[in-house]
């Protein structure tokens, strides 16, 4: 069966989800959260991709990625998944397999679609029933360590060029499934 592709264009942000090996809660430690959130900002610094938001839950995370000229999307969530899984084998001494096959993408339409998709993001620990408050959560942008980059549509916004808003009604369509 062909591997189905995912729906890049170029300069456009994703919305993206990856899930642990069998959903299992392998990222509930510390250690482990803390190793999958210095990749995600790591292959960031090394100009992979913008992050403008992202949080890493027990058993899986969430960003808000804007993959660069030269890095797709699907590699930009290899080097975070093949990155974290590197570093954590290496760390924590233990060979096993810390993600689960393939990722989700939705992308970005406009300024209310990043929104809703920002407050998702920060209300996952809330809703989890982890933390009271999003900054109570420690690996989330809301409590990050790490600077988040501006949303490129909204600077281009500021700055007075044409964003097109044709979001009169926000659905979210099934997303894309492939194995990365």
């Amino acid at each position: 069966m062909a591997r189905p592709k995912h729906r890049t264009q170029a300069a456009a942000t994703y919305f993206v989800t990856t899930s642990t090996r069998q959903h299992m809660p392998l990222l509930q430690h510390p250690a482990t959260a803390t190793i999958v959130e210095q990749a995600i900002f790591r292959y960031r610094d090394q100009g992979h991709f913008l992050v403008h938001r992202h949080v890493v839950m027990p058993d899986h995370f969430h960003a808000i990625l804007t993959p660069s000229a030269t890095t797709s999307l699907e590699k930009s969530m290899q080097l975070i998944k093949g990155g974290s899984s590197y570093d954590a084998g290496k760390k924590l001494e233990k060979k096993l397999p810390l993600w689960q096959a393939g990722f989700t993408e939705h992308q970005i339409r406009d300024q209310r679609d990043f929104d809703t998709h920002v407050t998702y993001i920060d209300e996952n620990p809330v809703k989890a029933r982890i933390v009271e408050q999003p900054s109570e959560y420690q690996w989330c942008s809301a409590r990050s360590i790490y600077r988040l980059d501006d949303w490129p549509q909204a600077s281009a916004a500021k700055a007075g060029a044409d964003v097109v808003d044709d979001s009169a009604e926000l659905k979210l369509r099934p997303s894309q499934r492939t194995k990365v």
